[in-house]
């Protein structure tokens, strides 16, 4: 389509680069932005987030002296509920059930606390991820389209060249 409107070579070689180019200028602006949010909010004195309040913890997987792996739990009292947050794995240790240990800590520690059931969202690309989610126990409840991480403007270019859907899973471990 470029070649019939323009009649370049060039430009018709040149726009592709230009496009995946933007692409990546806006995919690392958002994630950047993203953990710099993390970064000054819950992640910046995890005690106080996620140790001090009741129904609230995080733990850390450490193996041979190194941490590899990190998940948080958040409750809400309202509706009865504890989110499963901030999970993560260093991408050298994926595949070896540190995550699978970590979520199964989280749903330990929602059924100790009596809980009726735990929540989870995730922009996550990766299928692995929500086969894990699902492996759990957890049933996928919903997708919001165009979701807006902390730290994004919004802005057209960003909007065209970055979109991020929010997976939401819910495990309901007793009836209310």
């Amino acid at each position: 389509m470029c070649f019939v409107v323009t009649k370049s070579f060039l430009l018709t070689c040149c726009l592709p680069i230009f496009l995946m180019g933007m692409r990546y200028y806006f995919s690392r602006k958002v994630i950047l932005h993203y953990l710099d949010c993390a970064l000054h909010t819950d992640m910046s004195d995890i005690e106080q987030y996620y140790m001090k309040p009741p129904g609230s913890c995080f733990w850390v997987a450490v193996l041979d002296g190194n941490v590899v792996g990190i998940v948080a739990a958040r409750g809400n009292e309202e509706d009865n509920t504890v989110e499963l947050r901030r999970m993560s794995v260093d991408s050298n240790y994926r595949g070896k059930g540190i995550a699978k240990a970590l979520g199964r800590k989280v749903l330990e520690f929602a059924m100790l606390n009596n809980y009726s059931s735990v929540v989870l969202g995730t922009t996550a690309v990766k299928m692995a991820a929500h086969r894990l989610y699902e492996s759990l126990g957890f049933k996928h409840v919903g997708v919001v389209e165009h979701y807006a991480l902390p730290g994004m403007t919004r802005s057209l270019l960003e909007r065209m060249f970055f979109q991020v859907r929010y997976h939401r899973y819910r495990l309901q471990l007793r009836e209310e």
